[in-house]
């Protein structure tokens, strides 16, 4: 649910066309949106004669690669490419960025996919060496600045 979910009744046809749940993303908006929300599908639902579930989707950390030097770089598959816990912001360079997760090194293992940008480049893990985790690019594209991985 969300803004558009609040205007010209569509929660209310939502319900009426047979959801028996909604998901609220707790990433956006504010407190006082989300209790809105739930209100509003409570009194539906008993308008309606329904039962409406609510589930409450909670963010995770957002790990995330630092920032490199010229803002943006493109992998190419068969790139090799590392992650670096200890690289200062604003160093990243086509061949290695920073990571906000210190300990990454220490929680993958060669053949771990890790899934930069929402999976738009993928990183295949090759090894590990202290605070290096070294990769190779198996989906290549664009990466910028505090990109989301996991």
């Amino acid at each position: 649910m969300g803004p558009s979910t609040d205007r010209d009744n569509n929660l209310e046809k939502i319900i009426a066309a047979g959801a028996n749940v909604v998901r609220m993303n707790f990433s956006h908006g504010t407190p006082d949106d989300h209790i809105g929300r739930a209100e509003r599908v409570r009194s539906i639902a008993k308008k309606l004669g329904k039962t409406v579930a609510i589930l409450g989707d909670l963010q995770g950390p957002k790990i995330r690669v630092s920032t490199f030097k010229d803002g943006k770089i493109f992998l190419n598959v068969g790139d090799k490419f590392i992650l670096d816990a200890e690289l200062p912001k604003g160093e990243g360079t086509q061949e290695s960025v920073g990571l906000d997760y210190k300990t990454l090194p220490q929680d993958v293992v060669p053949g771990d996919i890790l899934l930069l940008d929402d999976g738009r480049v993928q990183l295949k893990v090759l090894s590990t060496d202290g605070a290096k985790v070294f990769t190779e690019v198996t989906v290549g594209g664009p990466l910028s600045n505090n990109k989301r991985y996991q």
